[in-house]
């Protein structure tokens, strides 16, 4: 039985709808447009069988296969969505506001029966950055942060609170996705002089000093973020301050945190930022994006240790395709656009595309596919968006004269596109292929020499380019700066084997006749 075709959510001043992926890229008929232009969010389930968007006048919910409408939910300021695992419920958030003639209508965060739109359970929530309710993957314990602690619920109840985690001023917190036994991380900052820490704990023990399977503790870091892997056996913490002595973009770290209590710091070789962290689907490798541009990107097993190093390039992204065959390194925002597709597994470069003026990539569930948008308003002209095999050939464009807002991939459950060989070779498409940028100008007299200075360092090689790199693949560059090196290495061993021969005796006795002292005085 053949895949099904995924949808591809497209949101804009124009209105919501849906298009099909590839190789149709039609107009799904399924799914009847909404006009409205003021549609603030839109989200797939996990599964990808429910499709949720508000259009400023309610929040409805569809179902993918039929486009028929299951609820509406008068909500109509909603500003965010989270389904959970099971679609069982939705959670909507809307903006704080205190309503003096209706104090109930001041709760915020609401919880909802998808099947049947009716109103479970309200909360006032006020911070934006951690509304969204966590559920452990078989929706058993669902958790949520307020005000400097963790409340947990049991088996849907949100009537009574069954755990709390009690930490002083615990800024965050992440529920591991995987299935019992639940694992539970919390960070709390650090204050006068008091280092930071992030601590795991196994669901629902959080009382006394041996509670916690792993504690680490660090200092510069002003917040973190928190990456469990798949498996749920592992963190990375990356933290950040907003400020140091020696970067106006402050001090970043990269920890290792195992349930099995190990921890590590993530060595990094190169200076500079952290852009990325991304866990490989397989939870037992993660690649890190970091240093400053070009900027460095690694490969790291579960120990820490670097297992392939991709060199440096224009980048600040990493992206894997849900099965972990391939990794695309990616730089967007003020970089040109610039993709590289890597085989994870040979660790071979795949393609090297580009697409300028990108805000959003998304890889599809079939592996293969990916989706570049342009979207505002972080550029309000030249709004589309582009689909891409991995092997760098565009496969479909469309340019929108009004604004396009968002893209979104419909989901799919694990194993219905199932991992497939990787090719190398371009496949063919009709569409035209984007050219790359025109070289920058430069003045008459200065055309068709080397340049005087250099903007950046000159690249790095990846690991596997560098064993066999040799005098036939350097640059003249490069040559000429090794020729320099291995002269001062002879310079410095002829050096050294001069002043060890002028400090050792000479002796002008025959060789027949010299004496050898035993340290004995009387011998």
């Amino acid at each position: 039985m053949a895949a099904p075709c995924p949808f591809l959510a497209l949101r804009g001043a124009e209105g919501v709808w849906l298009a099909k992926g590839p190789p149709n890229y039609q107009l799904a008929t399924e799914f009847k447009r909404d006009e409205c232009k003021l549609c603030r969010v839109m989200l797939f389930s996990e599964d990808g069988s429910l499709f949720a968007w508000c259009n400023g006048q309610s929040v409805k919910v569809a179902a993918t296969a039929d486009g028929h409408v299951i609820c509406h939910i008068d909500k109509p300021k909603t500003m965010y969505l989270h389904f959970s695992p099971r679609n069982t419920f939705l959670a909507t958030w809307e903006p704080y506001a205190v309503n003096k003639n209706d104090p109930g209508s001041s709760q915020n965060l609401n919880i909802w029966y998808v099947k049947t739109g009716q109103l479970v359970k309200t909360f006032i929530q006020k911070k934006q950055a951690t509304w969204e309710p966590q559920w452990s993957c078989d929706e058993e314990i669902c958790a949520r942060n307020v005000n400097n602690e963790v409340h947990f619920f049991e088996k849907n109840d949100f009537s009574t609170i069954a755990n709390k985690l009690q930490l002083q001023k615990v800024a965050d917190f992440e529920l591991s996705t995987s299935p019992s036994p639940y694992h539970v991380a919390a960070y709390v900052p650090g204050s006068k002089g008091q280092p930071s820490f992030i601590r795991i704990f196994r669901y629902p023990v959080f009382a006394g000093q041996s509670a916690a399977l792993a504690n680490k503790s660090f200092f510069k870091a002003d917040k973190a973020d928190i990456f469990w892997n798949g498996k749920g056996t592992a963190i990375l913490a990356h933290t950040a301050t907003e400020t140091s002595a020696g970067s106006y973009y402050g001090d970043s770290g990269l920890h290792y945190v195992g349930i099995d209590g190990e921890s590590s710091l993530v060595p990094l070789g190169k200076n500079g930022p952290i852009y990325c962290v991304e866990w490989s689907p397989s939870s037992i490798e993660f690649c890190v994006v970091y240093g400053y541009m070009p900027a460095k990107a690694t490969l790291y097993n579960l120990k820490c240790e670097p297992v392939f190093d991709f060199g440096t390039g224009p980048r600040n992204l990493v992206y894997y395709n849900e099965q972990g065959t391939i990794i695309c390194l990616a730089g967007f925002g003020n970089l040109r656009g610039n993709m590289e597709f890597w085989d994870t597994k040979q660790h071979k470069l795949i393609s090297q595309p580009q697409s300028g003026d990108t805000t959003y990539f998304q890889w599809c569930p079939d592996g293969e596919h990916i989706v570049t948008a342009t979207t505002s308003p972080r550029l309000r002209v030249g709004n589309g968006f582009r689909i891409w095999h991995y092997t760098g050939t565009m496969l479909h464009e469309e340019s929108y004269s009004t604004e396009l807002w968002e893209a979104l991939w419909q989901p799919a459950k694990k194993g219905v596109y199932p991992e497939k060989r990787v090719v190398y070779k371009p496949i063919e498409s009709k569409v035209e292929q984007p050219q790359a940028k025109v070289a920058a100008y430069r003045p008459p007299g200065a055309r068709g020499q080397s340049a005087s200075f250099k903007v950046h360092e000159a690249n790095e090689l990846p690991s596997n380019m560098k064993k066999a790199e040799g005098p036939e693949t350097m640059s003249k560059a490069a040559l000429k700066n090794k020729k320099k090196r291995e002269a001062a290495k002879a310079k410095a061993k002829h050096d050294q084997e001069v002043g060890h021969a002028e400090k050792s005796p000479t002796s002008k006795t025959p060789a027949t006749n010299s004496l050898v002292s035993t340290g004995d005085p009387e011998g």
